[in-house]
């Protein structure tokens, strides 16, 4: 027995469906009502009840406010920079790097091989005293003798950009390297200089590589804690170490989904914007 034509494509879309319906739907959906929670009157810590409680979202915000803000100004710092090392590095891979361009690939991923939280200690025992970054900058005179890196916020928005930079490289490699070099020889061909060619050609051309890149890695690094944890102090908390604390240590669901959801929709509405501002017909 032969099944119909149709019902092929919805049979093998059915697992990924399952697997998306199970792990992200169902705990969606109980997040939302974990959100509009309040303790239960008398009850242990932790115990909650159901009370349509919706001014949970308002309480969370404005008492994170200042930490809302922080992950948002971080993950745009991080985003800025590993763009504007991300650029040249995509750059020189998919135009200049010759028989080494797997190589150089391989080299990108590389940091994929080591776990994130390894890789963000490495971090603070090169920004520490005993790495060689805070002496060679004291010996330069660019710090104080008592200055230090680390439990600094440069220190967070160095290790995310470092963590993250991947994330932006590999999209730009994809979307340069799509490019035909003979329209890059045609700018030439009519007069454009180097620099010319390069922004009224190339850049123009790899912008769905810029636009998925720093999509990528902004949204993971506005809800990111592990930096901020290891690499900073209590003065550069962000709002992924809220809801870690919320959920873990003081045990306070209903608010720590409630900062989730709005860290969510707040996500959601920037790259919303940002898409329409700045995308591509291939990526809208």
């Amino acid at each position: 027995m032969t099944l119909p034509k149709v019902r092929v494509p919805y049979l093998l879309l059915f697992p990924g469906f399952a697997f998306l319906f199970t792990f992200f739907v169902l705990p969606i959906i109980n997040l939302a009502q974990t959100s509009t929670q309040t303790p239960v009157k008398g009850g242990d810590t932790g115990q909650y009840e159901q009370t349509l409680t919706f001014s949970n979202y308002i309480n969370a915000f404005v008492d994170n406010k200042e930490q809302f803000g922080r992950s948002f100004l971080y993950a745009t710092l991080a985003t800025v920079l590993a763009l504007a090392i991300a650029y040249p590095l995509a750059y020189a891979i998919a135009f200049k790097s010759g028989k080494f361009k797997n190589i150089l690939l391989v080299l990108v991923v590389a940091p994929f091989f080591t776990s994130f939280l390894l890789r963000t200690i490495a971090w603070k025992q090169i920004l520490g005293e005993e790495g060689f970054v805070v002496p060679g900058l004291r010996s330069l005179h660019i710090i104080g003798q008592q200055t230090t890196l680390t439990s600094t916020s440069i220190a967070v928005v160095a290790g995310m950009t470092y963590n993250f930079l991947p994330f932006m490289t590999l999209p730009l490699y994809a979307s340069l390297e799509r490019i035909d070099p003979r329209t890059i020889e045609a700018a030439g061909d009519l007069y454009a200089n180097g620099i010319t060619a390069f922004r009224r050609v190339t850049v123009p051309l790899s912008m769905p590589g810029v636009v998925a890149g720093t999509l990528l890695t902004f949204i993971p690094a506005a809800g990111d804690y592990v930096n901020a944890a290891i690499l900073g102090s209590p003065n550069t908390k962000m709002i992924g170490n809220v809801i870690e604390s919320r959920y873990f240590k003081i045990v306070d669901y209903p608010t720590a989904a409630a900062l989730s959801f709005t860290l969510m929709a707040a996500i959601l509405v920037l790259v919303t914007l940002y898409i329409r501002k700045a995308g591509t017909e291939e990526l809208v």
